[in-house]
């Protein structure tokens, strides 16, 4: 990025900033970068600090320099559920930007990202990326409409200075959903914070009951063997994670006065140390620091408690794709700078080593606990690589990265899923809002509503 200031940020409605700062986007076109491929690029969401823009500034000029007919244009941006398809169709998204998986099947479908599956081939990484992973950008011919680039596993995140004040051992975190409601009600009492809160609105609601149902032995949809879903939302494991929604809000007065966060609120409350507990992805360490400023040695990770029968840890994970709009050159030019900038430093020992070395450089986390794209083996030798460079307190991390393998992964909903989530929304901010509510009529409804989503 040449400076702040030629940040692209026009058309992103959901930012608030964007009419304060539209006016300092730059032009495009040859005309605007002397005849190079002028290539927009998503970078960060909007509130990112300085640190992350010199980071990404100094792999800019690395990247320049190796191609000197591309000019890269960071783009601000974070992908929200209720916003993005506006922006898609209004062409005003960057022409490299990422998805989450769950967003991908329903795009490709539609026509809405570019095949790259030639690319992929001629790169070498079809037969290198987890199948499971890649299935998620595959259509039904076998063709390929994006880079798995990064997954996570569902983690409880916690507050370390609050454990303490509230005379709990932040090196012993809670291992049953029990044991987070106890926890949660001395937060609450001995501190005054939320004990525990939870995302619900913007999709995020849904999300957020979607893995700690999969936690607790249930799903909320079930494939079937003719490209068929059948909606089972209404099962013990969702009610009785609304169950315990419910009396932390109700009975136990731990949850805080908040009910209408999502993943850029709840990070906030979070990193300004009003939130003892939450989940979200294992991968979120990095966005706290970044753009919400979080103390690194108030912060802990573990894995989320699992019970019933048949328990899981929900993952995710987001994809690189190109827009559908771009011609042949600039398509070309952002492959090569997925290849480059998201691809290379999984794969080479060199690339991961300079992309460690930059970001530590500047100020940004390295060492991030996520979950392998491509092996196992390969993700750990990689850690090896860059040892020298993590700064990310792992050994704050430790209950998180000793017993993640130990969780069975299960992936998302794949059918209709934004959509059900939004629906599930509305089922957690009635749980969090009337204290009559009737927990089993909204898991009658909600599975009957999310039917008629999924034949529809």
């Amino acid at each position: 990025m040449k400076s702040p200031g030629r940040v692209l940020i026009a058309g992103l409605a959901a930012v608030a900033t964007v009419g304060a700062l539209a006016g300092c986007s730059a032009g495009t076109g040859e005309e605007a970068s002397g005849g190079k491929i002028e290539l927009r690029v998503a970078t960060f969401p909007p509130g990112a600090d300085a640190a992350a823009y010199e980071a990404f500034a100094a792999q800019e000029k690395q990247f320049e320099d190796e191609h000197d007919d591309i000019d890269i244009i960071g783009v601000e941006y974070e992908w929200e559920g209720p916003t993005f398809a506006v922006q898609l169709a209004g062409g005003s998204l960057p022409d490299v930007f990422t998805v989450p998986f769950t967003d991908s099947k329903t795009l490709l479908e539609n026509g809405q990202l570019t095949d790259v599956t030639d690319e992929i081939e001629e790169l070498g990484y079809t037969d290198s990326f987890n199948p499971i992973i890649l299935d998620g950008v595959t259509d039904g011919d076998g063709r390929i409409f994006g880079f798995p680039r990064q997954a996570y596993a569902m983690g409880l995140h916690y507050n370390r200075d609050l454990f303490e004040q509230a005379g709990l051992d932040p090196d012993a975190p809670p291992t049953t959903w029990d044991e987070v409601r106890a926890y949660a009600k001395q937060i609450a009492e001995k501190t005054g914070k939320a004990g525990y809160a939870q995302m619900a609105i913007n999709n995020t609601g849904g999300w957020q009951l979607t893995a700690q149902t999969v936690a607790r032995g249930g799903r909320t949809q079930v494939d079937g063997q003719d490209g068929s879903a059948e909606s089972t939302i209404d099962n013990d494991g969702t009610r009785a994670t609304l169950e315990f929604l419910h009396a932390l809000r109700f009975e136990d007065d731990s949850f805080g006065s908040k009910v209408d966060l999502d993943w850029g609120t709840i990070n906030q409350e979070f990193a300004a140390g009003n939130i003892g507990m939450y989940t979200s992805g294992s991968d979120v360490y990095t966005a706290l620091v970044r753009d919400f400023g979080l103390k690194p040695e108030s912060y802990g990770l573990t894995v989320v408690p699992t019970e019933g029968v048949d328990p899981g840890t929900l993952g995710g994970g987001d994809i690189a794709v190109v827009s559908p709009t771009v011609d042949a050159e600039t398509k070309a030019a952002a492959v090569t700078w997925i290849d480059w900038y998201y691809m290379q430093k999984l794969l080479d020992q060199d690339a991961a080593t300079l992309d460690a070395k930059t970001l530590n450089e500047s100020g940004q986390a390295v060492g991030t606990p996520v979950l392998p794209v491509l092996s196992r083996e390969l993700y750990e030798e990689s850690l090896g690589w860059i040892e020298p460079y993590i700064n990310v307190p792992r050994d704050q991390m430790t209950p998180f990265i000793d017993s993640i393998w130990d969780q069975t992964p299960v992936g998302e909903p794949k059918k209709q899923t934004q959509e059900v989530y939004a629906l599930l929304d509305a089922v957690v901010q009635t749980v969090l809002t009337d204290e009559n509510a009737d927990i089993d009529a909204l898991l009658a409804q909600a599975q009957a509503d999310a039917q008629a989503k999924l034949d529809g």
